[in-house]
C-alpha cells in the first residue's frame, strides 16, 4: 500500500440505523458493553462459569430441560447445518415442511448430506397443514420431521403440536427452526416434544449475529451416539462438542469469548422482563402496527392466526414501488425495512419488531414515515393517520 492511500481508512463510524427489517435487530447498549468486557481464555475458570450460566439461561428460554442446550460458534445457519449433520446420515430418509425459502433451505442441507429428502409444499405465506405431513408418512418410515416454526420469508407462525404428535406415532425425530421466534413468541421445546432445535441471536434476542443456539434432546443425542459414521462436519461434531461444554471441558475450538459474553447479558436481559411479559410487549406492538396499516389500507401476506408478531409481512399497494419506498425510509428516516425474497420480492415488505426493536416508538416513528413514503408514491393517504390508529390501540390496550 502507498503512503499517500493509508489516510483512505478513516475511523469506523455507521450510520446509526432502526433496525426495523427481517434481522438483525438493535442491540441493547448492556450488551454492546458485554462485548468490550475484556478477554479471558476459553479455558479459564472464570469463562467455564459463564458457560455454564448461559447454558442455564438457554434451557429456560427453551423451556427445556435438555444438557444439550448450548450455543453454537456461528450464525443460525450453522444451527441448522448442526442439526442436520449430527442426525443425518447418506441415504437416510427426511421429510421436509416447506412453506418459505428456509424450508428450501432446509433441503438444500439434508440433500448436500446424501439423506433422501421428501417435501411437504404449501403455497408462501400459508401454514403448513398436519394432515398433509400425515399423508406423507404414510408412504414410508423417516428419520426425520423438519418444519420452521416462524418462516421469515413469509411471515408464517405455523402451529407445532400437531405435526409433533404425528411425527412421533410415525416414530421419527422432530427438528425445528426457531431462528424468528425465540424469545419473541413461545417456544416449548419439552411439552412440544421437539428433539432437535436451533435459533440465531440476531433477531428476538437482539443480540450481534454469530451464535445459534441449539438443544438436542435425550432421544435425539442417542441418535447421534449410534450413528454408523463419523458427523460429516468436524467443527460441528457435537460428540465432540459435548465434551467442551459438558463435565469434561475438553478443547475443541476457540470459544467465541465476546459474543459468549454478549449472549448472557441479552439472555439478562431476557430474563429480567420475563418472558410472557416479553410475547406481550411483542403481541401488543404488532397490534398497534396493524391498526396504523390498516388505515393505510394496507394487507398482511398472512391469515391473522397464522401471523407472527415479531416479522410482519405486507402486501405492497399497487402502483407503489417497493425500492423507492425502502430507500426511502432509509434515507430520510434511518429506518431498514426488509423486501420479499424469492416469488415474494416486489410483492411484499417485511416489518421486523424484534426484540430491542419491537417499541411503541418504533412502531410510531415507522408508521409516520410510511404514511409518508407511500404518500410520496401517489397514494391517497390522510396524513398522520397511520399513526394516529396506532396510538388509538395502544390507548385500548391501556384502557
Amino acid at each position: 500500500m502507498k503512503e499517500s492511500d493509508r489516510s483512505v481508512f478513516e475511523e469506523l463510524t455507521p450510520s446509526l440505523r432502526i433496525l426495523m427489517g427481517p434481522g438483525p435487530s438493535n442491540v441493547h447498549p448492556r450488551v454492546l458493553r458485554a462485548m468490550s468486557t475484556p478477554l479471558v481464555g476459553h479455558l479459564d475458570p472464570d469463562f467455564l462459569r459463564i458457560m455454564s450460566e448461559v447454558q442455564a439461561l438457554l434451557r429456560q428460554l427453551f423451556k427445556t430441560d435438555n444438557p444439550m442446550t448450548i450455543p453454537m460458534s456461528g450464525t443460525g445457519s450453522a444451527g441448522m447445518e448442526t442439526c442436520f449433520c449430527n442426525l443425518l446420515e447418506r441415504g437416510d430418509r427426511v421429510l421436509v415442511c416447506v412453506n418459505g425459502l428456509f424450508g428450501e433451505r432446509m433441503c438444500d442441507v439434508a440433500g448436500r448430506l446424501g439423506a433422501d429428502v421428501s417435501r411437504v409444499e404449501m403455497e408462501w405465506g400459508k401454514p403448513i397443514e398436519p394432515k398433509t405431513v400425515e399423508n406423507a408418512l404414510k408412504a414410508g418410515k423417516v428419520k426425520i420431521v423438519a418444519i420452521v416454526h416462524a418462516e421469515t420469508s413469509t411471515g408464517v407462525r405455523q402451529p407445532l403440536e400437531e405435526i409433533s404428535r404425528i411425527a412421533k406415532e410415525h416414530g421419527a425425530l422432530f427438528l425445528v427452526d426457531t431462528v424468528t421466534s425465540l424469545a419473541g413468541c413461545n417456544v416449548d421445546v419439552d411439552a412440544w416434544d421437539i428433539d432437535a432445535c436451533y435459533s440465531g441471536t440476531q433477531k428476538c434476542l437482539s443480540c450481534p449475529p454469530g451464535l445459534s443456539p441449539v438443544t438436542f434432546s435425550d432421544k435425539a443425542m442417542n441418535a447421534l451416539r449410534s450413528r454408523k459414521h463419523k458427523v460429516s462436519s468436524w467443527y460441528l461434531d457435537l460428540s465432540m462438542i459435548e465434551r467442551y461444554w459438558g463435565e469434561e471441558r475438553f478443547y475443541h475450538h476457540t470459544a467465541p469469548i465476546s459474543m459468549i459474553y454478549a449472549l448472557r447479558e441479552a439472555l439478562r436481559l431476557i430474563m429480567e422482563e420475563g418472558l410472557e411479559a416479553r410475547f406481550e410487549r411483542h403481541r401488543l406492538n404488532h397490534l398497534a402496527l396493524a391498526a396504523g396499516l390498516a388505515a393505510l389500507e394496507i394487507d398482511f401476506l398472512v391469515d391473522e392466526p397464522y401471523r407472527l408478531p415479531m416479522l410482519n409481512a405486507v402486501k405492497i399497494p399497487d402502483g407503489v414501488n417497493d425500492l423507492n419506498v425502502r430507500k426511502y425510509l432509509l434515507q430520510k428516516f434511518g429506518i431498514e425495512l426488509g423486501g420479499g425474497l424469492g416469488p415474494l420480492k416486489g410483492k411484499i415488505w417485511r416489518i421486523g419488531l424484534m426484540g430491542h426493536s419491537s417499541t411503541k416508538q418504533n412502531v410510531v416513528l415507522f408508521l409516520t414515515a410510511l404514511n409518508s413514503a407511500v404518500a410520496a408514491e401517489g397514494m391517497k393517504v390522510a396524513p398522520g393517520a397511520a399513526a394516529a390508529a396506532a396510538m388509538e390501540a395502544y390507548s385500548q390496550h391501556d384502557r
